[in-house]
C-alpha cells in the first residue's frame, strides 16, 4: 500500500485512482491513512487546496487509529505544506515541528526535508538549508533514493536564490544523476525545471528556455498543472526582453489556479510575476495593482522575502506611474535593507531604486549613499546584475557633474549586455534584449553631446542602434522537428488561405497554425549564440572617409524626446536640432493614412494634403538641416520609431538619390560588401498578383540567363535555393506583415508562405534584392531601437542592398516602376540611384507619385 506514496509523482492519474479505489472499499486504518494521504498530496499540487485539506486531516486521523507514530509523523509533513501552500504559515509549521518530534529515523529525515521546503517557501533560506542538511544523511543512510533526490533539489534551488550557482550546479547534478535510476517521471520533470532555472541564474536564457519547454513537454504527458514552471518561465521571459509574453503567462496561470482554488502560496507569486512582467512592459498601473495585492497575501501568509520583493516591485512601479517623494524614497531605502539583511540578491535593485527617486527629488547626499550601495553590484554575478551596478555608477558620475564618469560607466555596462546578447542565437532575443541598455545608452548620449560635441553624440548614437543587425543570427540547426514544423506551417497556411478565398470556416485551420508557430518560435529561441568576438567599433573618421566629399549621411538621434540632426559629410559632423518625435510619428501615421488612400484611382484631391503632410515632416525631422544637405546622395538612419516614414516624399529628398539604413555602421559593412562572382539574376512570380506579377516575363527577357520561378515551380524550398548566394533577385509576391509575430512576416509562394525564419537559413542572402509588393518594408520596433521584419533580416546576412515598399500600393502602377527601376540597373546604377530615377519616369498623376513615394532603397548597393 506504501507504494502508492511515490507513484503520486511517477503516475499521478493512477495514483489517485488507486487510492480512490482503496477507499471505495472498507481499507484497515494503515491503508486509509496512505489512501487519503495520496488524494491529499494530488490535490494540493494539482487540484483544490480545500479538498487537499479534507483529506489530509482524514489521513491523519486514520494514522491515530493505526496507532503508528511515523505514519502520523509522515502525514503531518504533507498536512504542514498543504496549510502554509494555503496561507496558514503558523498551523503549517506547527504541523511541521510535531512532526518532527513523532518521528523516528528516516520518517523524521523525511518530515525534516517537508520543513526545509516550508521554510524555501516562506523565504526562510537559511532556516531551509540547516534542515535540508541535517536530512540528507539520513536518507542517504537509508538508501532512499527518491528523498535524497528531492532534497538535493531543494538544496540547489535554495543555494540559486541565494546566489550560489556553483553549489546548485552540483547538487542538480548528483539529483539529475539519483533521478535517472527511478520511474518518477514527475520528480524527473521537475528536475528538467529546476535545471532550467539554474541556467537562467547563470545566464544562459537559451537553455533556460529549452529546459524550461522540456519539462513542460513531460507536465504535458502526465497531466499535471505547470504553476511553479510559469513562475520561473516568466522570470526567463523577461530577462529576455518578453514582457508582455510573461505577463499574458502569468495571468492565465493564475485565472487557471483560481479555477482549481490552487494553492494561495502560488497565487502570491504569480501575481509578483505578473507586477514584475507589468512594469517591464510599460504597464505601471497593472503592476502597481498586481503587486500591491501580493504584498497583501505575502504578509499574510507570512513570508517575509517574498513581501520584500513585492514591495521592491510596487515601489518601483509607483515610481514609473510618476509618483516623486520622500515617503517613496524611504520605501525603497527599507526595501533595500530588508534584502541585504535576508541576503537576496535583487538588493542592489533596490538601492538604485532608492537612488533615482532621491536624484529626482534633488536629494544628492541620500542620492549617492544609495547609489553607492547599488555600484557594488558592478563588479560580479550575473550580466543583469552587473548592469544594475554600472547603471548607478553612471548616475553617480551624472549627479557628480563627470561626463567622463558617464560615459565610462555607459561603455562597461553596455560591453556587459553586449557579452550577454551575444550568448542569445535569436535574432528576436538579441534585438529585444537591447531595452535593459536603453537607460545606459541615453545617459551616454547626453553626456557624450555635453563633452564631445556632434562627433562624440553620432559614436554614442551609434553605440546602441540596430545592435541586432550587427552580426548575423545563429542558423537555425538543422533540426529535423523544426524543419518538419515549418514545412507543415506552410501547408497550413496555404490550406487556411485557399479556404478563405473559397469562403469555408477556418477556426481548426488557424489553431493549427498557431501551434506550428509556438513550436516553431520556440525552436529558435532555443539557439545559443556564438561567443563575442569584440568585433569592429564604430569609427566616425572611416565612416567620413568613406562618405567623400558628396554623399551626406543624416543620423537622427532622440534626446528628451526630440530629434537631433547629426549631418555627416566632407570631413565633418554638424548637430541640428529639429522637432519632436512624438510628433513626427503622429504625423508619419497621417502621410500612411495618406497613401493607402492613394493607392486606388480617383483619390487624386487627396495628393496636396499628402504633400503637405511631408513638408511638416521634414520640418520635424530636419530642421535647419534640410538647408545644409548639399546637392549628392543622402543616406538617412532614423531611429527604429521612424521606420514607416517614406522618405521620398520630404521636400528636399524627392528627387534626390536617397536610402535608408538601420545604422551608420550596416550602411559601412554594405557598401564594403562584395557582389558574388558570377551570380545570375533570380526572378520569382508568386500566386495571386492582381497584375500576375507582369513585369516579371518581360525581365526575364531582358536578362537572358535569369533564372524564373513562377507558378508551380515557384516553391519555398526552390525559392530558397535558388536566392542563396543570388547577386540579384527580384520577387513579386504578396508581402504580409505580422506585427504580432514578425518574424512570421511572409512572401506568398506557390505551396504556402515564405516566412522570415526561412530567410535565416540562407548562408547568404542576394547582394541585391528588389521585393516589389506591399508591406515589405514594414517592421516591429522592439528593445531599445531595434527593428524586427524582413528587410531587417536580410541585411545580416550579406545583402547590400534592397528596394521594399513600407506602404500598400496599386499593382498595376507598381508594374511600370519596377521596370523603370530595372532599366537604371541595367546602366551600372545602384539601387537607390534607380529607384531616384525611375520615380522621374512614372507618369505625374497622384496613383504614381504616391507608388514611387513608397518604395524605399535600404543599404548601399
Amino acid at each position: 500500500m506504501l507504494e502508492l506514496l511515490p507513484m503520486v509523482f511517477a503516475a499521478p492519474g493512477e495514483a489517485l485512482a488507486r487510492a480512490e479505489e482503496v477507499l471505495s472499499g472498507r481499507p484497515v486504518p494503515l491503508h486509509a491513512s496512505v489512501a487519503h494521504q495520496v488524494i491529499g498530496i494530488w490535490q494540493r499540487d494539482f487540484g483544490d487546496m480545500r479538498l487537499a485539506l479534507h483529506h489530509l486531516r482524514r489521513a491523519r486521523a486514520w494514522a491515530a487509529r493505526a496507532e503508528s507514530a511515523d505514519r502520523e509523523a509522515d502525514v503531518l509533513g504533507t498536512l504542514g505544506v498543504a496549510l502554509v501552500h494555503a496561507g496558514r504559515t503558523r498551523q503549517g509549521m506547527d504541523a511541521l515541528r510535531r512532526g518532527v518530534e513523532r518521528g523516528s529515523g528516516h520518517t523524521r529525515a523525511r518530515v525534516l526535508f517537508r520543513l526545509a521546503y516550508s521554510w524555501w517557501v516562506l523565504g526562510h533560506h537559511r532556516e531551509a538549508l540547516e534542515d535540508v542538511r541535517r536530512a540528507i544523511p539520513v536518507l542517504r543512510q537509508a538508501d532512499d533514493v527518491i528523498w535524497t533526490a528531492r532534497a538535493l533539489t531543494l538544496r540547489a534551488t535554495v543555494h540559486l536564490a541565494l546566489g550560489s550557482v556553483d553549489r546548485a550546479d552540483s547538487d542538480f547534478g548528483a539529483a539529475e544523476a539519483l533521478w535517472e535510476t527511478t520511474g518518477q517521471e514527475h520528480d524527473k520533470a521537475d528536475a528538467v525545471e529546476s535545471r532550467g532555472l539554474a541556467a537562467f541564474r547563470a545566464g544562459d536564457v537559451p537553455v533556460a528556455l529549452r529546459l524550461l519547454d522540456e519539462a513542460e513537454e513531460r507536465y504535458a504527458k502526465l497531466g499535471t498543472p505547470t504553476f511553479m514552471l510559469s513562475i520561473r518561465r516568466c522570470e526567463v521571459l523577461m530577462a529576455a526582453g518578453l514582457a508582455a509574453e510573461a505577463l499574458a503567462e502569468a495571468d492565465t496561470a493564475l485565472g487557471a489556479l483560481d479555477g482549481i482554488g490552487g494553492q494561495s502560496t502560488r497565487r502570491a507569486e504569480l501575481l509578483l510575476a505578473a507586477a514584475r512582467a507589468a512594469r517591464l512592459a510599460d504597464e505601471p498601473q497593472t503592476a502597481i495593482a498586481r503587486a500591491a495585492l501580493a504584498v497583501r497575501l505575502f504578509a499574510g501568509q507570512r513570508r517575509t522575502w517574498w513581501e520584500a520583493h513585492a514591495r521592491l516591485v510596487l515601489t518601483g512601479a509607483r515610481h514609473a506611474a510618476g509618483r516623486r517623494s520622500g515617503r517613496l524614497v524611504a520605501d525603497a531605502a527599507k526595501v533595500a535593507e530588508q534584502l541585504v539583511a535576508l541576503g537576496a540578491p535583487a538588493a542592489p535593485e533596490a538601492s538604485l531604486l532608492a537612488g533615482r527617486i532621491a536624484l529626482d527629488l534633488g536629494w544628492t547626499a541620500d542620492a549617492e549613499r544609495h547609489l553607492a550601495a547599488a555600484a557594488r553590484s558592478r563588479r560580479g554575478g550575473p550580466p543583469l546584475a552587473r548592469m544594475t551596478g554600472w547603471a548607478a555608477q553612471a548616475l553617480r558620475a551624472q549627479a557628480a557633474g563627470s561626463p567622463r564618469g558617464v560615459l565610462e560607466a555607459c561603455r562597461r555596462g553596455l560591453d556587459v549586455l553586449d557579452d550577454h546578447r551575444m550568448t542569445l542565437g535569436a535574432s528576436e532575443l538579441r534585438a529585444r534584449a537591447t531595452a535593459q541598455g536603453a537607460e545606459l545608452a541615453a545617459l551616454a548620449q547626453k553626456a557624450g553631446m555635453v563633452s564631445g560635441g556632434p562627433r562624440r553624440l553620432l559614436v554614442w548614437s551609434e553605440r546602441w542602434r540596430a545592435t541586432a543587425l550587427s552580426a548575423p543570427p545563429n542558423r537555425p540547426p538543422a533540426d529535423p522537428a523544426l524543419l518538419s514544423d515549418l514545412t507543415a506551417y506552410r501547408e497550413i497556411a496555404a490550406r487556411a488561405e485557399e479556404a478563405r478565398r473559397e469562403g469555408r470556416p477556418v477556426p481548426a485551420l488557424e489553431r493549427e497554425q498557431r501551434r506550428l508557430e509556438r513550436e516553431i518560435r520556440s525552436r529558435t529561441l532555443h539557439m545559443r549564440g556564438a561567443a563575442p568576438d569584440g568585433g569592429d567599433r564604430f569609427d566616425a573618421g572611416r565612416l567620413l572617409a568613406r562618405l567623400g566629399e558628396d554623399v551626406r549621411l543624416v543620423e537622427l538621434a532622440v534626446l528628451d524626446g526630440r530629434v537631433q540632426v547629426l549631418l555627416c559629410g566632407r570631413g565633418r559632423v554638424r548637430r541640428f536640432e529639429a522637432g519632436l518625435l512624438a510628433a513626427a510619428e503622429t504625423e508619419a501615421e497621417h502621410v500612411q493614412a495618406g497613401l493607402r488612400r492613394l493607392a486606388h484611382p480617383g483619390a487624386q484631391a487627396r495628393l496636396p494634403l499628402v504633400e503637405a503632410a511631408g513638408r511638416r515632416l521634414e520640418e520635424l525631422l530636419l530642421g535647419p538641416a534640410a538647408a545644409h544637405l548639399g546637392d549628392g546622395p543622402v543616406v538617412i538612419v532614423p531611429p527604429g520609431r521612424l521606420h514607416r516614414v517614406p522618405w521620398a516624399l520630404l521636400p528636399s529628398l524627392r528627387e534626390r538619390v536617397l536610402s535608408v539604413s538601420p545604422s551608420a555602421s550596416s550602411w559601412l559593412r554594405a557598401k564594403e560588401t562584395a557582389p558574388p562572382d558570377g551570380g545570375r539574376p533570380v526572378l520569382v512570380r508568386g500566386p495571386g498578383l492582381a497584375t500576375g506579377g507582369a513585369e516579371v516575363p518581360e525581365l526575364a527577357g531582358r536578362y537572358g540567363g535569369a533564372t524564373v520561378l513562377e507558378h508551380e515551380d515557384a516553391t519555398v524550398p526552390r525559392v530558397l535555393a535558388e536566392l542563396d548566394g543570388a547577386a540579384l533577385a527580384h520577387m513579386a509576391a504578396h508581402g504580409a506583415f505580422r506585427a504580432d509575430g514578425p518574424l512570421f512576416s511572409s512572401l506568398r509562394m506557390a505551396d504556402g508562405p515564405l516566412i522570415v525564419h526561412d530567410f535565416e537559413r540562407l548562408d547568404r542572402s542576394p547582394y541585391r534584392i528588389i521585393l516589389s509588393c506591399c508591406d515589405t518594408a514594414r517592421f516591429a520596433s522592439v528593445g531599445a531601437d531595434e527593428l524586427l521584419g524582413l528587410v531587417t533580416a536580410l541585411l545580416p546576412l550579406g545583402t547590400a542592398g534592397v528596394v521594399a515598399c513600407s506602404a500598400p500600393v496599386n499593382d498595376a502602377a507598381v508594374v511600370p516602376l519596377m521596370l523603370a527601376l530595372h532599366e537604371g540597373l541595367d546602366r551600372g546604377l545602384s539601387l537607390a540611384e534607380a529607384l531616384r530615377d525611375a520615380r522621374g519616369a512614372l507618369p505625374p498623376d497622384a496613383l504614381h507619385r504616391a507608388t514611387g513615394w513608397a518604395f524605399t532603397a535600404f543599404g548601399a548597393a
